[in-house]
């Protein structure tokens, strides 16, 4: 347990400066291979939480501290055990005692006096301390002030249950390939394995409970994929027909290109800045027995990839804040900023602007985002087709009573769709 608490407060302290919890966790793993998957996966769910309920936590530690603390670490060895003892089962004593141990090897090493005061006074008054911490909105929904605001503004009817789902761990669900099997029949085999599920829509499946893709059946032969129910909407949306040309730009890490070769016999061209995510979008397409032509380049400079020929579908996953998936990376909440929509504004008219001349009289555009700020999503759809006559908005039935906003459910994460039709 002390490596654990060690490695999870310093990775903690990391995000806290303003680093991605995913690419953090990637350097951990990278720095100490011999941890074992038990280890990584004890860390792992420290820092989720502990980064998941960080308002709540925060004002507790403001309300046991004397004056603020000075040295990250120590404040994130902290704010690590308090999840620890607020919301696991490992035995208070073993969590103070592992905590005070680290706490000599951390910062100056003289915070031990502290860490023991500190955790202890906590487990004497814990009722009265989370009270009085959820008494603020920042302690009672754990996120910043600011994102409370503008949830409040945007949703006046359904901001609190916004925030409070965001908190939750996050479904998991599946994508059937209906290439390969059914909706029905895969449910079946899960029944025989143990796996308790439902069915949702036409390709998805919610676990009961999370596992692992090597105790879903038949994973590696490509009969499922894992994918959000929301995102599931994409492919669906998009109106595919065989032999149709279709561009899914911004395509990593393959889940959406995944289905649209599921759906139709289609000529995909999928592409990607990034190689690396690339190769994802590749293995994920060999998994489940389909293939498209790949491209690296950037979808907003489409004179570096493309050869000319239109496109009757493109899917236009554009650059956003990912504030509708907070429950898969809960460091989102407190590394974004209230100005960094409008840089978010500006990359998605970039790219959007650079597509459009290559759909042909006729074709589709999905504009879509996995955020719930309006700034990213119907404003940013208003814009553009006020900035080309030439788009008619299309109405999506399945979507028409929300206006095109997924919010997070316990079914799905929060997703924004807009659908564009050349009409010249």
């Amino acid at each position: 347990m002390f490596l654990t608490q060690k490695y999870a407060s310093t990775i903690v302290a990391t995000v806290l400066t303003g680093r991605n919890l995913d690419e953090t966790l990637a350097t951990r793993w990278s720095a100490t291979p011999d941890l074992t998957p038990q280890q990584r996966g004890a860390i792992q769910d420290i820092c989720f939480g502990t980064l998941r309920h960080l308002g709540l936590l925060e004002q507790i530690l403001a309300q046991l501290l004397r004056a603020p603390l000075r040295e990250p670490e120590l404040r994130a060895l902290l704010l690590t055990t308090l999840y620890q003892l607020q919301f696991t089962r490992a035995a208070p004593y073993s969590i103070v005692d592992h905590a005070v141990k680290v706490a000599t090897h951390t910062g100056k090493g003289q915070g031990k006096g502290l860490v023991n005061a500190v955790l202890r006074n906590f487990l004497r008054n814990t009722d009265e301390l989370i009270k009085q911490a959820s008494t603020t909105e920042s302690g009672r929904f754990s996120h910043p002030d600011w994102w409370i605001s503008a949830m409040r503004t945007a949703y006046p009817e359904h901001w609190e249950e916004i925030l409070t789902s965001n908190n939750q761990h996050p479904p998991m669900t599946l994508r059937v390939n209906r290439r390969k099997t059914t909706v029905s029949d895969y449910l079946h085999l899960l029944g025989e394995s143990g796996n308790a599920a439902t069915a949702l829509g036409q390709d998805a499946i919610l676990l009961k409970h999370p596992i692992g893709v090597t105790q879903l059946p038949h994973f590696a032969d490509g009969w499922v994929s894992v994918q959000d129910y929301g995102a599931q909407y994409a492919a669906h949306l998009l109106d595919l027909q065989d032999n149709m040309r279709v561009l899914d730009a911004c395509a990593a890490p393959g889940g959406k290109s995944g289905h649209i070769l599921e759906l139709a016999n289609v000529d995909l061209l999928a592409v990607d800045i990034d190689n690396t995510r690339l190769n994802r979008v590749k293995q994920n397409l060999d998994r489940i027995g389909l293939s498209a032509k790949l491209a690296i380049g950037n979808a907003a400079q489409p004179q570096e990839w493309w050869d000319g020929r239109p496109f009757d579908r493109i899917l236009a996953d554009v650059p956003c804040s990912a504030t509708g998936v907070v429950r898969r990376h809960p460091d989102i909440k407190w590394l974004r900023r209230r100005e960094d929509f409008a840089g978010f504004a500006r990359q998605q008219a970039e790219m959007t602007d650079a597509l459009w001349p290559l759909l042909a009289k006729g074709g589709k555009l999905l504009y879509a985002t996995c955020s719930v700020f309006p700034a990213e999503n119907t404003e940013s759809a208003t814009a553009f087709a006020a900035r080309h006559p030439d788009a008619e908005k299309l109405a999506l039935p399945v979507l028409s009573s929300v206006n095109g906003q997924l919010l997070p459910t316990p079914e799905h994460d929060g997703f924004y769709y807009a659908l564009f039709r050349k009409t010249s």
